[in-house]
C-alpha cells in the first residue's frame, strides 16, 4: 500500500532509523546483562535473586536514569580507559560507546525524518497535531499506507490486521488466518504458499505504540477518551463478562486504533482530493461511532467541503 509521492524516501529513513533503534536495545540489553552478572543476577535468572545491595544498586540507577544504560555510559575515554567497578574490561567499554553512538545516530535520524515530514499536507495538517502521534510513528503511517488504494476506512483496518477472520476472531498469524498466496520460486515457476494478510510491522506500531501512546496523554485526549468509552461500554456487556482484564484491554486498544484510522482515513484523502466513503455501519446501519468520519476538534484550520464535494458515498 505504499505508493504516495515521496513515500519511498521516507520509507527508507523510517525503516533505517527504527533499524538503529532495535540495534541500540538489544546492544543496551547486554550492557545491561553484564552488569546484573556483576551483581550475582545469572543470565536465567530474575531481578528477585539479587541480594539486598544488588537490588538497591538497580533501583537506585532507575531512579536516577530514564535507561539504566545512561547510568552505565558516563565512562572514560579510550586512550583513558583503565577500568572500574562499572566497565571493568575492553569488551564492555567497546559495547557501551557502541550503544552511545547508535544512539546518537538514531535520534539524529529521527530528528532528519521530522524536518522532511513537515512538507508532506497529512502530517503538517494532522498527524502533527494528535497528540501521542510524533514524528516516528507519523513516519510509519506515511511510508507504509498509499492512501489512493484504501478506498474504504475498511480498507485501512484491513491493511494494519484489525479486521476480523471468517472465523470471527481478530485477524493474526495463526494458521487458519492464513491464505493462499501466489509467487514466483528461484527457478522461475509459480508455487503457492500460505501468508498473512496484512502488514505486520505497521500493526505492531499502531497497535503496540500508538495505542499506549494515546492513553499517556491524560485522559482528556480525543483518543484515550474513545479508549474509555469503549472500555466502559464492553466492561458492561453481558457476552465480554468471561474475557480477561487484559483481553478486554487489548479489544480497547484495538478499537481506539481503528477510530484513529477512520480519522486519518476522512483527513488524508480530504487533503488529496479523493472520494471519501462512508463506513457501512453508518451508511447502512445509521451506527455513527465516536471519532469517526469526523475531522477531529484540534484540526479547524483543515478545510473540508460539502459532503458533495467531497463524493462521500454508501459504503457498498
Amino acid at each position: 500500500m505504499s505508493g504516495m509521492r515521496g513515500a519511498g524516501s521516507i520509507k527508507t529513513m523510517t525503516r533505517g532509523a527504527y533499524d538503529l533503534q532495535k540495534l541500540r536495545i538489544q546492544t543496551g540489553n547486554r550492557i545491561v546483562g553484564s552488569f546484573k552478572v556483576k551483581l550475582g543476577q545469572a543470565p536465567t535468572e530474575s531481578e528477585e535473586a539479587l541480594d539486598a545491595e544488588g537490588k538497591k544498586i538497580l533501583l537506585d540507577l532507575r531512579r536516577s536514569y530514564k535507561k539504566i544504560t545512561d547510568g552505565i555510559t558516563t565512562l572514560p575515554t579510550l586512550k583513558k580507559f583503565k577500568g572500574d567497578e562499572l566497565i571493568s574490561t575492553f569488551a564492555e567499554l567497546v559495547l557501551v560507546d557502541t550503544y552511545i553512538r547508535l544512539e546518537r545516530e538514531e535520534e539524529k535520524n529521527f530528528r532528519l525524518l521530522e524536518k522532511i515530514l513537515e512538507d508532506v499536507p497529512i502530517y503538517a495538517q494532522f498527524l502533527k497535531k494528535v497528540r501521542g502521534c510524533g514524528s516516528a510513528m507519523s513516519g510509519v503511517i506515511i511510508s507504509e499506507i498509499d492512501i489512493t488504494k484504501a478506498k474504504y476506512a475498511s480498507s485501512l483496518w484491513m491493511y494494519a490486521g484489525l479486521d476480523v477472520a471468517p472465523d470471527g476472531q481478530g485477524r493474526s498469524r495463526r494458521k487458519e488466518h492464513l491464505v493462499p498466496t501466489d509467487y514466483i520460486k528461484k527457478d522461475g515457476t509459480e508455487a503457492v504458499r500460505q501468508g498473512i494478510t496484512f502488514n505486520p510491522f505497521l500493526k505492531t506500531k499502531l497497535v503496540g505504540v500508538l495505542a499506549g501512546s494515546f492513553l499517556k496523554q491524560g485522559n482528556d485526549n480525543t483518543y484515550s477518551i474513545i479508549y474509555y468509552n469503549y472500555k466502559n461500554r464492553i466492561e458492561n456487556m453481558v457476552v465480554h463478562a468471561d474475557k480477561s482484564k487484559g483481553h478486554r484491554h487489548a479489544m480497547c486498544l484495538r478499537y481506539t486504533i481503528k477510530r484513529f484510522l477512520c480519522d486519518l482515513y476522512v483527513v488524508w484523502r480530504t487533503i488529496e482530493g479523493l472520494p471519501v466513503e462512508k463506513e457501512y455501519g453508518e451508511a447502512k446501519l445509521g451506527h455513527v461511532h465516536s471519532g469517526a468520519q469526523t475531522l477531529p476538534s484540534y484540526v479547524p484550520a483543515l478545510p473540508v467541503p460539502p459532503e458533495s464535494q467531497l463524493g462521500i458515498t454508501p459504503n457498498s
